[in-house]
C-alpha cells in the first residue's frame, strides 16, 4: 500500500515518514514539495505518486495567531483540505484528514464521542471543522481523525517546553483547569497507518488512553525525568491567551472499538517510553 503524507515537515508527518517495520510505502511531502493551497500542485502530486491513500497532516496549527489571522487559518485548513480531498478523489485514493479536539467547546462532563456535535470556541477549531466538512462532502472514501495534546520528537510541543523550563527553573506555573488526553505522535502514526489500510470510513477519535490536566501532565513529565522542578497550578484566567480553549476536551474512541481497531495505550505509559528515548 502506498500512502502519501502531506505536512511531512511537521511533528506528526515526520513521525509517519520515519516509522520502521511498517508494510506501507510512505511518501512524505512537506510545504516545500507541496503547497496544499494550490489545487494544481495537489493534482500533480497525486498524479505523480499515485497513492492508495492520502494522510492529510498539513495544517495551520498556531492556535493563538489564528485569532489575528483567520484568513490564513482557513486558507490552509479549509481550502487546503478541499484541494487535497478533490485531488485524492480524482486519483481514486482514500483520504484521511487529521483534525482536533478543539472542534468541541469543552462544556461536556464526559468524554466526547464521534457523534457529539462540534461547537468550536476559537478560529483554529472553526477552520479545522470547516476542513472536516469539506473532506466529508468532497471525498467519496474519507476518514476524519480527531486527536489532542500531541507531542513527539519533532517540532515544538508541551513536553519539550516543560523539559526546557524544568532545566532552567526551579518552579513553573501550569494551567490546572483544562483537561484532555496527551497523545504521542508515534502511537498516533501507527494507528493512522492501520486505519487507512481498512475500508471502515468515518470519523474517529484517536488519543492515548486516560486523561489529565496540563498541570498533571507537567508533573508527570518531571517525575518521569527525575526532575525536582516544582509545578504550581493556576487557572486559565491567570494565564490568559488570545484563543479560548475548551476546559474539557477528552475524546472517546467509540468508533475504533466498533471496528475492532487496536486501542492506544495509556498516556502515562506512552510518555514514559518517549522520555526514555528522548535526546535533545
Amino acid at each position: 500500500m502506498r500512502v502519501l503524507v502531506t505536512g511531512a515537515g511537521g511533528q506528526l508527518g515526520r513521525e509517519l515518514c520515519g516509522l520502521y517495520g511498517v508494510s506501507a510505502e510512505v511518501i512524505g511531502l512537506d510545504r516545500r514539495g507541496l503547497d496544499v493551497t494550490d489545487l494544481a500542485q495537489c493534482r500533480e502530486a497525486i498524479a505523480a505518486w499515485r497513492p492508495d491513500a492520502v494522510i492529510h497532516a498539513a495544517a495551520y496549527t498556531a492556535v493563538d495567531r489564528a485569532e489575528e489571522d483567520p484568513d490564513e487559518a482557513f486558507r490552509v485548513n479549509a481550502a487546503g483540505t478541499r484541494n487535497m480531498a478533490l485531488a485524492a478523489r480524482e486519483g481514486r485514493a482514500k483520504f484521511c484528514y487529521i483534525s482536533t479536539d478543539y472542534v468541541f467547546d469543552g462544556r461536556a462532563s464526559a468524554p466526547y464521542n464521534e457523534y457529539d456535535t462540534p461547537n468550536p470556541l476559537n478560529v483554529y477549531g472553526k477552520s479545522k471543522l470547516a476542513g472536516e466538512r469539506l473532506a466529508q462532502s468532497l471525498s467519496d472514501r474519507w476518514f476524519i481523525v480527531r486527536t489532542s495534546w500531541v507531542y513527539g520528537a519533532y517540532g515544538a510541543n508541551f513536553v519539550k517546553t516543560m523539559l526546557r523550563l524544568g532545566a532552567e527553573r526551579e518552579r513553573v506555573q501550569v494551567v490546572a483547569d483544562q483537561t484532555g488526553s496527551p497523545t504521542w505522535t508515534k502511537d498516533l502514526a501507527v494507528f493512522l497507518l492501520a486505519l487507512v489500510s481498512t475500508e471502515a470510513y468515518g470519523i474517529y477519535h484517536a488519543t492515548n488512553a486516560g486523561h489529565c490536566s496540563w498541570y498533571e501532565f507537567a508533573k508527570a513529565i518531571f517525575e518521569e525525568k527525575g526532575l525536582r522542578t516544582e509545578v504550581v497550578p493556576c487557572t486559565t484566567e491567570e494565564f490568559p491567551r488570545p484563543a479560548r480553549r475548551p476546559a474539557y476536551s477528552v475524546l472517546d474512541g467509540a468508533a475504533s472499538r466498533y471496528h475492532g481497531l487496536p486501542a492506544m495505550r495509556h498516556w502515562r505509559e506512552a510518555l514514559r517510553e518517549f522520555l526514555l528515548g528522548w535526546r535533545e
